[in-house]
C-alpha cells in the first residue's frame, strides 16, 4: 500500500509539473505569434495580428490544475507552510497529538472542499457549462484536475493520520520518503 500510495502522491507531483510546462509553451507559444505579427507589421506595414485563442484563459486553466493537482505532493514533500515554530517546542507523545490535530483538520477541510468540488463538477457536467472565452470548453473538463487533487489531497491526510498513530514520523517530516521510515522503526 505504501507504494501505491507514493506513487500516487508522486503521480500527481508529475502532472502539476506537466501542466506547468504546458503553461510555459503556450505562454511561449504566444509571445512567437506577438513576436512574428510586430516583425511582419515592421516589413509590410500591415498587422496580421496572429493569436492563440483563448490562450490566457487555458493558462489559467492549467495554473489551478497545476496548483491542485501538487498539493498532495508538496503536502508529502514538506513545502506546504506549517506552524512548525509551535509544532518544534512539543516533544514525545504531545507532539504526536499536536500533529494529529493538525492532520486531522487539514483532512476535514481538504475532504470538505473535495466532496463539494465533485459535486460541482457533476453539476457542471449535468447543465453542459461552458467557458466564455472564445474556445468554449466544458467546464467539468476544466475542474476535474481540481477536484483529484483535492481527493488526493485528502488521501494524503488520511495516510498522514495512520502513519502518526502507528507512531511513525509522517511524510512532511522525512528528509527521504523511501528510508526514513526503516530509520524509525530502527530507533535511529
Amino acid at each position: 500500500m505504501r507504494k501505491f500510495l507514493d506513487a500516487l502522491y508522486r503521480g500527481s507531483g508529475a502532472l502539476a509539473a506537466m501542466f506547468l510546462l504546458a503553461i510555459c509553451l503556450i505562454v511561449l507559444a504566444q509571445v512567437g505569434a506577438n513576436i512574428v505579427s510586430a516583425a511582419y507589421k515592421a516589413l509590410t506595414g500591415e498587422a496580421i495580428g496572429l493569436v492563440i485563442p483563448s490562450y490566457a484563459e487555458f493558462a489559467g486553466f492549467f495554473l489551478a490544475a497545476s496548483t491542485f493537482l501538487g498539493l498532495a505532493y508538496a503536502l508529502n514533500s514538506g513545502a506546504h507552510i506549517r506552524v512548525s515554530l509551535v509544532i518544534q517546542n512539543f516533544h514525545g507523545r504531545s507532539r504526536q497529538i499536536v500533529e494529529l490535530w493538525c492532520v486531522i483538520v487539514g483532512g476535514v477541510f481538504s475532504g470538505y472542499f473535495a466532496w463539494y468540488t465533485v459535486g460541482l463538477v457533476l453539476e457542471s457536467y449535468e447543465f453542459g457549462d461552458l467557458s466564455p472565452g472564445m474556445v468554449p470548453v466544458p467546464l467539468w473538463i476544466v475542474q476535474v484536475p481540481m477536484a483529484l487533487g483535492l481527493i488526493i489531497l485528502t488521501i494524503a491526510f488520511v495516510d498522514s493520520f495512520f502513519t502518526l498513530l502507528a507512531g511513525r514520523m509522517p511524510p512532511y517530516e522525512r528528509d527521504d520518503p523511501d528510508t526514513a521510515d526503516e530509520a524509525v522503526l530502527h530507533g535511529e
